[in-house]
């Protein structure tokens, strides 16, 4: 198992601008559905804007709105607008195209590193004294399940997810409750860079967020037809760190209604350090019946 899909979806090459100040394309991975990955859009237009300022400050902060299905088959062109560039803060937006169409839109703020207090939320000790190596694998999990769905969950997603307290793939593992943990590590070793390393919690994220609204409701992601869709998406990166080494997820189903959902989510490093907060509303359409 390799994590080079994930190192595929954020190689960007450089193209000529058509609307903004800088562009780049890059090629939606495979998945087994029609439509693209949404963690593509986020992690590649986050590279985007990270390519568009100087190595003294990082992303800090993104906010996304997917706008229209994305073909996998079509490259993305990923045009960069230099908003601002101040001496502690740069402000980007970022526009994905594809067949002359809008299809992803973000905004990205970027902060020179400076001397500050330190606080943090503090990790669910029921989720971060549990060793992820002792949890099954999403290949484990569907060991017999057949079909190019459990070939790709099981190896196709470059990233090692090990639920707590367990997997939605084909049947809901585990209680019906708002929370879940996901142990998430890429499945080899990445880039020792910021930017790859902010981009593989950008690309990991989509996977599992909109899990504990489908946990709340008793669905899962082989529930014959359910719909979902990410629709917007906020991201905070607070403290560097690895996604090639075990990274907690933590997620929480804040509010269901009119078919749409909202979710929280925290990574945190094995130590219990919070290394970024997630937020994203999904379009959920379970099967009436």
């Amino acid at each position: 198992m390799s994590s080079q899909i994930f190192l595929d979806a954020i190689e960007l090459t450089t193209c000529e601008a058509e609307v903004f100040d800088q562009a780049y394309t890059a090629i939606p991975q495979y998945v087994p559905w029609p439509k693209a990955y949404g963690g593509d859009m986020v992690a590649q237009g986050a590279s985007a804007m990270m390519r568009s300022v100087g190595d003294d400050r990082t992303l800090h902060s993104m906010h996304s709105y997917f706008l229209r299905p994305v073909d996998m088959h079509v490259p993305v062109r990923y045009e960069v607008e230099l908003l601002r560039d101040g001496r502690g803060y740069s402000t980007r937006q970022v526009r994905g195209f594809q067949n002359n169409k809008p299809v992803y839109t973000a905004l990205g703020s970027f902060h020179v590193a400076e001397d500050g207090s330190e606080q943090s939320s503090t990790a669910p000790s029921e989720y971060l004294d549990i060793d992820p190596e002792s949890l099954a694998s999403a290949a484990q999990v569907l060991t017999e399940a057949e079909g190019a769905a459990a070939d790709y969950w099981s190896t196709g997603r470059s990233f090692d997810m090990r639920h707590v307290p367990g997997a939605l793939y084909l049947n809901v593992d585990g209680e019906r409750t708002a929370h879940q943990a996901v142990w998430v590590k890429a499945f080899t070793e990445l880039p020792d860079d910021g930017i790859t390393q902010r981009a593989a919690l950008a690309y990991v994220c989509d996977y599992t967020i909109l899990e504990p609204l489908l946990r709340t409701q008793n669905l899962s992601w082989g529930t014959e037809g359910l719909v979902t869709a990410s629709l917007d998406h906020a991201m905070w990166f607070h403290r560097e760190g690895r996604v090639d080494d075990w990274v907690l997820y933590v997620q929480e189903a804040v509010s269901t209604q009119n078919s749409r959902g909202l979710a929280w989510g925290r990574f945190y490093t094995r130590q219990g350090a919070l290394l970024a907060t997630v937020a994203q509303e999904g379009m959920i359409r379970a099967p009436r019946g």
